[in-house]
């Protein structure tokens, strides 16, 4: 029986948010901090808050971007949840509302089959402010993992979700195992179970 394990990315495998690292380069790190803490808890439409905060980093090279992607701090315990969860049958894939720049080196460390994320724009090497891609909506990860269970024939009894903020509530809908990762109140609210310590391990308890 095939099985779907579906993290997000920036918080959850990711220790921080990949788009803070950029924003403190450029000096202006709280003021991005502050929306994304708000978009995370549901208080921001996640679409508006993400094109908000990369128009901010407008300028920045796209050789720096990729610097910071190849340092980029995982959860303690990515590795082995990725593995363990493998072992089990799963197929593990990351969804997020970030940027490929940071998902594509860091699921290529973790062994994690596949990554779906969001486009930076850059012209001539510099970043234009301008984003795309198949995560930049609030109800993108629940028509994503719709069309994975889809083709991969998996339904939502053998589907596991990891995340921590208000735009993994649309994959939450599609799941029947939902963990909310050190995660903001309105997605514990719609969780099975809860862990609330920086360790990815705990999950494998849960499945």
């Amino acid at each position: 029986m095939s099985k779907l394990a579906v993290f997000d990315f920036d918080s959850t495998l990711m220790d921080g948010e990949t788009i803070d690292f950029f924003a403190e380069v450029l000096g202006f790190k709280e003021k991005v901090v502050a929306i994304t803490e708000r978009a995370m808890a549901g208080e921001l439409d996640f679409y508006a808050s993400l094109v908000e905060r990369v128009a901010l980093l407008k300028g920045l090279p796209q050789s720096k971007v990729e610097q910071i992607c190849q340092d980029l701090p995982m959860m303690p315990g990515a590795k082995e949840v990725v593995a363990g969860l493998k072992a089990k049958g799963y197929t593990v894939v990351c969804f997020s509302g970030g940027f490929r720049d940071a998902t594509k080196p860091a699921c290529e460390k973790l062994g994690i089959d596949a990554d779906f994320s969001n486009f930076l724009h850059s012209e001539e090497g510099i970043l234009t402010g301008a984003v795309g891609g198949e995560m930049m909506y609030s109800q993108a990860k629940g028509d994503m993992i719709t069309r994975l269970q889809a083709l991969l024939g998996v339904n939502r009894v053998d589907t596991l979700v990891v995340g921590d903020g208000a735009n993994d509530l649309s994959m939450f809908a599609h799941a029947d195992t939902r963990v909310a990762f050190c995660a903001k109140p309105v997605l514990k609210e719609a969780a099975t179970h809860c862990v609330d310590v920086k360790d990815l391990r705990e999950i494998l308890t849960i499945v």
